[in-house]
């Protein structure tokens, strides 16, 4: 495993995107403290004490929306992880980037690309997990967070878990490179939140809201609406 560990940065997506290369790809940045943490559409990210932060820089050369399919590497990544210390049934995902741990949000995922034309040839994946105990007052949560330490009464070094899931982010991202995203949809969806129940996803133009039928080919949120099947690339989802 390839990796840089700082006591603490603005954010690790902002040393991930002046990484130089040097070491490799792909290439774990941890930082032990952020100052400066954002998740998706720019929303603040409150990291509690003990809270992991990394980010994970590839070079995957591949189209866009090949690229994509990453959050969903991280994400079962992820779960797996967390399994190692709690029962793999109080974890779930939910679309299109956040694990569950017994409802509540434990983790959540950033993705940043760059590239010329139809190749991203620059991935980083940001990575933020309570590891420690429930971050207080959180604004706006959509969802409240909840903290592994609360959870399992013991602190897990952020450096330990740093190792666990790079192993298991590798061992998912083989998956993806050998079997196809197919096995990465099927995993994702076997441990998927509110699978077949009704649930709300906001675009930025529309609120829709419907049964959870999965996802389609390219990661796709389906939901089976009034108006029938409806094909949702990016939203907020509540429930």
């Amino acid at each position: 495993m390839s990796a840089t560990i700082v006591d603490r940065a603005s954010s690790t997506m902002d040393l991930a995107r002046s990484y130089d290369g040097a070491e490799g790809f792909p290439h774990w940045i941890l930082a032990r403290a952020q100052t400066q943490a954002r998740g998706r559409q720019g929303r603040s990210w409150l990291s509690g004490q003990g809270a992991f932060a990394a980010s994970l820089v590839m070079q995957p050369n591949c189209p866009p929306a090949m690229a994509a399919q990453r959050s969903f590497v991280a994400a079962c990544a992820l779960r797996r992880a967390l399994a190692t210390y709690v029962d793999p049934n109080l974890l779930a995902h939910k679309w299109p980037n956040d694990v569950l741990l017994q409802g509540g949000k434990v983790a959540g995922i950033l993705l940043e690309s760059s590239g010329a034309g139809l190749n991203v040839d620059r991935l980083t994946i940001g990575i933020g997990v309570n590891l420690g105990h429930t971050p207080k007052d959180v604004p706006y949560a959509s969802f409240a967070p909840v903290g592994l330490t609360d959870v399992t009464g013991q602190m897990v070094p952020i450096e330990t878990f740093l190792e666990v899931l790079a192993a298991e982010f590798a061992a998912v991202e083989h998956k993806l490179v050998t079997q196809g995203f197919a096995e990465i949809r099927a995993e994702w969806t076997a441990h998927a939140a509110r699978l077949g129940q009704v649930i709300t996803a906001r675009t930025t133009r529309k609120t829709h809201k419907g049964s959870f039928e999965g996802l389609d080919d390219d990661g796709n949120l389906l939901l089976l609406t009034s108006s029938g099947k409806t094909v949702i690339p990016a939203a907020d989802v509540y429930f």
